[in-house]
């Protein structure tokens, strides 16, 4: 029995919006898994960080509570030497703490997470901070220079050490490998600058649960 045209074309219109449909679900899922570091960029993974793992493996298992949303590396990944300046204005790069586990931290002024936030990383950095661990809390304002120290001690930073970069390079370097897309964003890097694990938006860095995972991650 021949089909008539009025059903040949209700047939071909359903299977071109199940294949649209198809497509947009698919976009959605591999933009959702790349602001959130699932499956996205891997950067600069190689294999001189894959010893590196060990570290990430420990704080694995103590990514849950206050910092579930922490995304441990999986594979090595080699965080490129971003660059930003001190207080003093003198130029520094991520290699510039080689040997040390560093919690790298982007924050602006006007982000209302980071507010909340930073004390959280002053309490951290006062606890856990030394030889072996720093929090490195970079500024990435572009208008008000003077803002954001006046900001930290609005919010009652007291330990953490001045660190900006003005140009905001340092943001665009990194989302440039799938690791920034938003504020605040945060990467616990190894002394060797080898990720550990990653969280886009806040967390409360002076839980119990962040300590343990610090510890675990800088755990020799």
């Amino acid at each position: 029995m021949n089909e008539r045209p009025q059903d040949a074309k209700t047939r071909l219109a359903r299977r071109r919006f199940t294949l649209i449909a198809a497509a947009i679900a698919a976009g959605a899922a591999a933009g959702v898994a790349l602001i959130y570091g699932i499956g996205g960029p891997q950067g600069n993974a190689n294999a001189e960080c894959r010893p590196e793992l060990a570290a990430a493996q420990r704080a694995a298992s103590f990514a849950r509570g206050e910092v579930a949303a922490v995304n441990v590396a999986k594979s090595g990944l080699k965080l490129p030497d971003v660059s930003f300046r001190d207080a003093s204005g003198k130029s520094l790069t991520l290699s510039s703490f080689r040997g040390r586990t560093v919690l790298l931290n982007l924050w602006a002024t006007w982000c209302v997470p980071c507010r909340k936030e930073m004390p959280a990383l002053d309490s951290l950095e006062q606890r856990l901070g030394g030889p072996n661990f720093q929090v490195v809390a970079v500024n990435i304002d572009t208008r008000d220079l003077d803002k954001p120290k006046t900001w930290l001690k609005e919010v009652g930073v007291e330990r953490l050490a001045y660190y900006a970069d003005p140009s905001a390079k340092i943001f665009q370097d990194l989302k440039a490998i799938g690791r920034a897309f938003g504020m605040p964003t945060t990467i616990l890097i190894d002394g060797n600058g080898c990720e550990i694990g990653t969280i886009a938006g806040p967390a409360e860095w002076a839980s119990d649960d962040a300590i343990k995972l610090i510890e675990a991650a800088t755990k020799p």
